[in-house]
C-alpha cells in the first residue's frame, strides 16, 4: 500500500509532540515536509529525512503531499485549512477547529465539495480516564446521571508572552480546554439544550480569558466543566452522581507527558494510568454502601491516526467530524454570549 505523505504546518507544541509522533510511528504514513519558522533544527535533528520549508504556500501547492496537518495558531485555521482543501489535500486541523461557527461550515461544504476527509484532532476522547468513565456510564452503574463535573485546572499564575494569552481570537482557555471539555461532555450526553457561562481574564494583567465555569443543560442533568489557571491543588477531574452512586476520579491522562518526555505510542506503559489515581466509586446495593476503585483504561491517542489513515485509505468514518468539532465552536460562542450577558443560552 503507498502510504499517506504528510506534511505539518507548525513545530510547536502541537506538532513536535501531539502529532509528529503518530504519523512518524503509524504504518502506512510518512513524514516528508514540515512549515516551521522556529524549529527548523528541532526537525532536523529529529527528523532528518523530512524536509523543512519555510511558507505554507510551498507545502499546501506540493502535488506530492497528501495530507497536511495544521498545527500553527488558532487565528490561522480558517485561512490555511481553506487553502489545504481547496489544492487537494485531506486534513486534520489542531482543535479548536476554527474561531466561528460561520467559518466552520464554510469549511465542510469546501471538504464536501472536494471530497476530502476534513477532521479536527479531539485527541482527548482516547484519554484514558474518559474512556473509563464512558463505559462506567454506558454499564448502568451509577444509575440515571444526574450531575456531572469535568475540571482541567492549571497552576499558571504568571502571564506570558505565547500567542495564547494575546488578545486574539481564539485565544484563552475557554477555546483551548473548553474545547476539550465540551467535545467530551457532548460525546456523553449529545448537545445541551442550553448553555450558562462565566468566562473571564482572573489574573493580574491578564488580557484574555484564563478562567471558565460553564453549565450544560440536559432536562434534569446538569453537565459542569471548569477550568483555571490559579489552582495550586487541583481537585478531582471528574466527578460523577447518579440515582445508583458516585465516581470520583484525580490526576491527568500521561499521554501528553510521555510524549513531551520523547515516549512514543508502543512503549512499554504507554497511556497507563498510576493505580494511586486509579478512579473511586461508591455505590449502594440492596442497602448495603460498597466502595472500591476501577482501573483506568489505557489511554490511546494513537487510534485517531490510525482512523484517519482508514478513513483517507478505506473511506471508514472519520473519528472525529468536522461537524463534532463545529458544534463545539457553536458551544464555545454561545458560551461567550452567556458569559457576556449574563445569562442562560438556548442552544439551537
Amino acid at each position: 500500500m503507498q502510504k499517506i505523505r504528510v506534511g505539518i504546518i507548525g513545530f510547536g507544541l502541537s506538532g513536535a509532540v501531539f502529532h509528529a509522533p503518530f504519523v512518524t510511528t503509524i504504518e502506512g504514513y510518512e513524514l516528508v515536509k514540515v512549515v516551521t519558522s522556529t524549529n527548523a533544527v528541532k526537525v532536523q535533528q529529529k527528523y532528518p529525512s523530512v524536509q523543512v520549508l519555510s511558507t505554507t504556500d510551498e507545502l499546501i501547492n506540493d502535488p506530492d503531499i497528501d495530507l497536511v496537518i495544521i498545527g500553527s495558531p488558532n487565528i490561522t485555521h480558517h485561512t490555511l485549512t481553506k487553502q489545504a482543501l481547496q489544492a487537494g489535500k485531506h486534513v486534520v486541523v489542531e482543535k479548536p477547529f476554527v474561531n466561528y461557527y460561520s467559518e466552520a461550515v464554510d469549511l465542510i461544504k469546501t471538504a464536501e465539495e472536494g471530497n476530502r476527509v476534513l477532521s479536527v484532532y479531539q485527541n482527548r476522547r482516547w484519554d484514558g480516564d474518559f474512556l473509563t468513565v464512558k463505559k462506567v456510564l454506558e454499564s448502568g452503574l451509577l444509575g440515571e446521571v444526574n450531575t456531572f463535573e469535568s475540571h482541567f485546572d492549571r497552576y499558571r499564575p504568571d502571564v506570558t508572552e505565547r500567542w495564547r494569552e494575546q488578545p486574539l481570537p481564539g485565544s484563552g482557555i475557554w477555546f483551548d480546554l473548553g474545547a476539550h471539555l465540551i467535545d467530551q461532555a457532548v460525546q456523553l450526553f449529545g448537545l445541551p439544550q442550553t448553555i450558562f457561562a462565566e468566562a473571564f481574564p482572573q489574573r493580574q494583567n491578564s488580557k484574555t480569558v484564563d478562567y471558565f465555569h460553564a453549565v450544560l443543560g440536559y432536562d434534569k442533568l446538569r453537565v459542569i466543566l471548569h477550568s483555571g489557571t490559579i489552582m495550586k491543588k487541583p481537585g478531582p477531574r471528574y466527578q460523577i452522581h447518579g440515582s445508583k452512586g458516585s465516581l470520583i476520579k484525580h490526576g491527568l491522562d500521561p499521554q501528553e507527558d510521555t510524549l513531551k518526555a520523547g515516549g512514543l505510542p508502543g512503549e512499554p506503559g504507554w497511556g497507563k494510568d498510576a493505580e494511586n489515581l486509579y478512579a473511586e466509586i461508591f455505590l449502594e446495593i440492596n442497602d448495603l454502601n460498597v466502595s472500591g476503585k476501577i482501573e483506568t483504561l489505557p489511554g490511546c491517542y494513537e487510534n485517531y491516526y490510525q482512523g484517519i489513515l482508514k478513513a483517507i485509505t478505506e473511506g471508514a468514518p472519520v473519528p472525529v467530524t468536522a461537524q463534532e468539532a463545529a458544534n463545539v465552536i457553536k458551544i464555545i460562542e454561545l458560551g461567550m454570549i452567556s458569559s457576556q450577558e449574563q445569562r442562560v443560552v438556548t442552544f439551537e
